[in-house]
């Protein structure tokens, strides 16, 4: 059973998600919140395993939210599945940086966010990765070049293997573990093996997040592949 907290300041479109929600099987909503703050108390209580966070919000935005839940959660943290009007937000982007597992397009069929809450809640920590990287390298040369405003640098890669390394430039590429198995002769469980190593170094809490750091070390760069 895969327990969702449903934040939306919009009444009928988070009453919408609710209900959708509560009619599919292994899916148990445990609250449903119409602001930030109430999302970061309820995330508290409520210990769900999938948070689908609507971004733009008044008062506290999801990306704080987002945040917050995530440096207050005991292990295992929530997924934070962002849901967005546009693909292209740097809203967005800031969610993923901070720690959110994917996104979700709020006119994306039931079956879709269904698919997504699955997904995410099943473990895998980015949906619909192309997208994704398309996301991340629309904002991540903004976000380089607003870097001395940042409150803290990017991480040191310093700290990973090379293997390491080559798994985290092939993530931000928008490969599957599957497909990064295959081109480096290894296992999906190494692959996994590399990737949670690394987002332990890097104390990283999703896979999105790690695509941002990527592009934002310079070890990918924008149109240009890795380095």
């Amino acid at each position: 059973m895969t327990r969702v907290l449903v934040v939306d300041d919009q009444f009928l479109i988070r009453a919408g998600l609710v209900g959708l929600l509560r009619a599919a099987p292994g899916i148990e909503v445990v609250g449903e919140a119409g602001d930030g703050a109430e999302a970061v108390a309820l995330a508290a209580t409520t210990r769900p395993d999938v948070i689908l966070m609507d971004i733009r919000m008044p008062g506290m935005s999801g990306i704080v939210a987002t945040e917050k839940i995530l440096a207050e959660a005991p292990e295992p943290p929530p997924r934070v599945l962002v849901l967005t009007t546009f693909d292209l937000d740097e809203y967005v982007y800031g969610a993923l940086r901070a720690g959110a597992s994917g996104f979700l397009l709020k006119d994306s069929g039931p079956e879709r966010l269904l698919a997504a809450v699955a997904a995410v809640g099943g473990g895998d920590a980015l949906f619909a990765p192309s997208v994704t990287c398309r996301l991340v390298e629309a904002f991540a040369r903004q976000a380089g070049a607003a870097s001395d405003d940042r409150a803290e640098p990017p991480p040191d890669l310093r700290a990973l293997t090379l293997r390491e390394v080559e798994v985290l430039k092939l993530i931000a590429t928008g490969l599957s573990n599957a497909d990064i198995a295959d081109r480096l002769y290894i296992s999906e469980a190494t692959v996994k093996t590399h990737l949670n190593r690394t987002m332990s170094k890097l104390d990283l809490d999703s896979r999105a997040q790690a695509v941002v750091v990527a592009y934002e070390t310079g070890l990918v760069t924008p149109g240009g592949g890795g380095r």
